[in-house]
């Protein structure tokens, strides 16, 4: 069955405003209060259903201090991983040549590529980059930790991961001799 793709926008606020005002902390009532909405408005939004003004999500927006337009963004994965054996891989007819696609570039996105070369014994622990940026990591050589500050996952030589730069994140050397491209990127 084929979802109804006037429903999809009130999906996508629906969600977006129950991950939003459960991060925040506040309760149902609290987040109608400060944003100036009945209580049974914001319950028919987080459920789904309802036609919701411009000024209403506008006004949520604020009490939850997000950006307009996280109410539209999908969620997306935090981490994606795609192992070094895994991936849907095109091989070439005339050469031993495989190409396997890690991340097509989004519209509008600028990447900047990196070699990273890190050894054991300390974590390179970073701050968030501005909102919106991305990382991705292809490890050459090695082993490493690397990701989410708080879930970090490991990976073997030709693995891949990709997470938000834009929260606390880290790479760590497992192994002698670790390298890694490293591609920021920014939408």
């Amino acid at each position: 069955m084929a979802s109804d793709p006037e429903k999809a926008p009130l999906d996508a606020i629906a969600s977006a405003l129950r991950r939003e005002r459960a991060r925040s902390g506040l309760s149902l009532s609290e987040t109608a209060r400060q944003a100036g909405v009945s209580k049974s408005t914001l319950s028919q939004l987080e459920s789904g259903v309802g036609n919701p003004s411009l000024e209403t999500l506008w006004a949520l927006c604020v009490t939850l201090d997000v950006p307009f337009a996280r109410l539209l963004d999908p969620p997306r994965p935090r981490t994606q991983v795609i192992r070094a054996d895994e991936g849907i891989a095109l091989a070439a007819e005339q050469a031993d040549y495989r190409a396997t696609l890690l991340s097509a570039s989004p519209p509008g996105a600028r990447r900047d590529l990196y070699r990273v070369d890190a050894e054991p014994g300390s974590v390179r622990e970073s701050d968030p980059h501005m909102p919106g940026v991305r990382e991705h990591v292809l490890l050459l050589a090695g082993r490493a930790l690397v990701g989410m500050r708080e879930d970090p996952v490991e990976l073997a030589s030709g693995d891949y991961a990709a997470y938000p730069a834009d929260l606390p994140h880290v790479f760590e050397a497992l192994s002698p001799a670790t390298s890694a491209m490293l591609i920021t990127e920014h939408t």
